[in-house]
């Protein structure tokens, strides 16, 4: 049953009290008995004895199937008053058995790869928070359109697979929206693809990086998002391909951890207690939006580069004004 996870849950806001997914496997319910109070928190999935005890817990509040057989899966609608669930590694053809989950307030899916349908979700009014990852077989999520207490919503694809989205007119349904973060995805929708997000008059925070998005997609969100953190790419940016040990010659080199994190953050400390810098030989001017490209730092040719992309992405603001007033 054991499976490594980072936790990518953004916990800043107080929009998650999902417990961390390092934590799973001590939620096992194999030495609870039955009726238990004091079991709030559990997982349960395919090795789990007696996994029908999870009904007799009057307190659950949360709970992960983890591998879940398909009788876990479609019983979980019977725990009417869960408020928190995480779904991993499963092929199910529906999440049709999610839909009786009415005091459901955060849901996480985690490989869940075998359906292409979010629209039971819709029968989940008090949802505040989702995040998906790894969808193999959705790309389509109006789905989620009318879940009207969504609050936050991650979109997470992988390092190998980026998530597939059709377009973002979704995003016009979810009004109370005040975090979208999206990693290792791609729009297959044409410009103007983003311009359903500046219909959320509630947002707070957009997070993604700008290799994921054509650049006058991100020139789009930056012209009609002033203001909105994350929405400030601008045309480029300068980032360090590689690292190097702090230099025993380097003054930050006597300085303390403590002062190091507070002072210059520029430093990285490692679980090993090594010091790294990011490598001056390495360093690059990155260009905003996919594939378009790079100049390394220095080069004769930076500077030219630089000051023609920058022109191109003023026009492309330009643009964005013209289609934002348009309503186009």
């Amino acid at each position: 049953m054991r499976h490594h996870f980072g936790d990518f849950l953004d916990r800043d806001g107080g929009y998650w009290s999902m417990t961390p997914n390092a934590e799973r496997y001590r939620q096992g319910i194999d030495e609870a008995p039955a009726g238990s109070e004091d079991v709030v928190v559990a997982t349960i999935g395919k090795e789990t004895e007696d996994w029908r005890r999870v009904f007799s817990f009057p307190n659950l509040e949360e709970l992960t199937l983890h591998e879940p057989t398909t009788d876990q899966l479609s019983s979980v609608g019977e725990l009417g008053g869960l408020k928190r669930l995480r779904l991993t590694h499963v092929r199910p053809k529906t999440i049709d058995a999610l839909s009786g989950l009415g005091e459901l307030e955060e849901l996480v899916l985690e490989y869940v790869s075998g359906f292409n349908d979010l629209s039971p979700l819709r029968g989940l009014p008090k949802l505040r928070a989702i995040h998906i990852e790894n969808l193999r077989r959705v790309s389509d999520f109006s789905g989620l359109s009318g879940l009207k207490e969504l609050r936050l919503l991650s979109v997470y694809g992988t390092l190998d697979w980026k998530q597939p989205i059709d377009d973002f007119e979704f995003l016009r349904g979810l009004p109370a929206l005040e975090v979208l973060s999206l990693w290792q995805m791609k729009c297959r929708a044409p410009y103007p693809a983003l311009l359903p997000a500046l219909t959320l008059r509630r947002l707070k925070e957009i997070s993604v990086h700008g290799s994921y998005l054509p650049v006058e997609e991100c020139a789009l969100l930056e012209e009609g998002l002033d203001g909105i953190e994350g929405a400030d790419w601008g045309p480029y940016h300068t980032m360090a391909y590689s690292y190097i040990e702090l230099p025993g010659s380097d003054p930050r080199s006597e300085m303390s951890d403590d002062d190091l994190r507070r002072s210059h953050p520029e430093v990285t400390i490692d679980f090993e207690g090594k010091r790294t810098i990011a490598n001056p030989e390495d360093h690059w001017f990155v260009f905003t939006g996919t594939g378009s490209g790079r100049v390394k730092c220095g080069s004769p040719k930076a500077e030219a580069r630089c000051r023609e992309f920058a022109e191109k992405y003023r026009a492309l603001r330009q643009r964005a004004r013209d289609v934002i007033s348009s309503g186009a």
